[in-house]
């Protein structure tokens, strides 16, 4: 039986809580102050410090008493070919998304708490401690910024108006045909005259921080290849309590599992029909495809 919208709202009460009480203070007094103490997960780019493993210990800690009978995933327990996504109640969990940003004192790191029950997110907390932001929402109870509805206001959405969170990623193999130089392509595309000309790109170097922009209209859309479930599962859940869509990021796929790692993340304040066209024309300056 799936869980009820009070359920979920008491599960949005709980992440609240702990972030803003247990992980928000930890990350912001230590952001800055790491910088010679991180190791590599994949290169030089791809960061992780010892406060995102001690992060996790307390979420995963405190999750494991309060809902013994849910699943848990985060990003520094993760085992690549073994850790899946199942029906239960799962906590999908990055302790501090925007590593780079945490380790260099650059005031876009936070916590990513989501929840996803049958492969759905339905709960999502992420909250920033430098800004004093926490986005917060759960499945069919609408989504909040510091407990204040988010409404969206209806405006025309057309690629050549929008600004777009874009993001470098950690990959940076310049083989011709690579996840890097598609990118790289795609970007030009989007920017050029000749292309998409949209008016601009933001880069905050946090997927959950501009899915959460993006629900909140900040940004008109996100689009990136490379983000895991734990990046992305409470902003999606955000998302869509806003009337925002989140597709691949690779063009023609509009059914996607939280895992997809390929993203396309687009605003609400528009119509269904505004939405589809909007991605329809974003896709056609994709460059290649992105595959993980």
């Amino acid at each position: 039986m799936a869980l009820s919208a009070e359920e979920l709202k008491e599960v949005e009460a709980s992440l609240i809580e702990l972030a803003k009480t247990e992980v928000g203070p930890l990350i912001k007094s230590q952001s800055g102050t790491k910088f010679e103490s991180y190791e590599d997960k994949a290169n030089n780019v791809d960061l992780v410090t010892v406060v995102d493993k001690k992060v996790e210990g307390i979420v995963r800690d405190f999750l494991k008493k309060k809902y013994p009978n849910f699943d848990f995933i985060g990003e520094e327990s993760y085992v690549k070919g073994e850790t899946t996504i199942g029906q239960k109640p799962t906590f999908i969990v990055d302790p501090i998304d925007g590593t780079t940003n945490f380790i260099h004192g650059y005031p876009y790191s936070c916590t990513s708490l989501g929840l996803s029950e049958n492969g759905k997110p339905v709960v999502g907390v992420v909250h920033n401690p430098h800004l004093n932001q926490t986005f917060h929402a759960s499945k069919g109870n609408g989504a909040f910024l510091n407990s204040e509805r988010i409404n969206v206001s209806p405006r025309p959405l057309v690629l050549q108006k929008s600004i777009i969170g874009l993001e470098s990623g950690s990959e940076r193999d310049e083989t011709p045909g690579s996840n890097f130089e598609n990118k790289l392509h795609t970007i030009k595309n989007l920017l050029s005259e000749k292309g998409g000309f949209i008016h601009g790109s933001r880069s905050v170097g946090s997927s959950a921080m501009n899915l959460c922009y993006v629900a909140s209209g900040l940004l008109d859309a996100y689009w990136e290849g490379g983000p895991w479930a734990w990046d992305v599962c409470a902003g999606w859940c955000i998302l869509e309590e806003c009337g925002g869509t989140m597709v691949s990021g690779n063009p023609g796929e509009w059914e996607i599992p939280l895992d997809n790692r390929c993203y396309l993340a687009v605003r609400g304040g528009a119509k269904q029909e505004e939405q589809k066209w909007f991605i329809e024309s974003l896709w056609s300056h994709v460059e290649g495809r992105l595959q993980y």
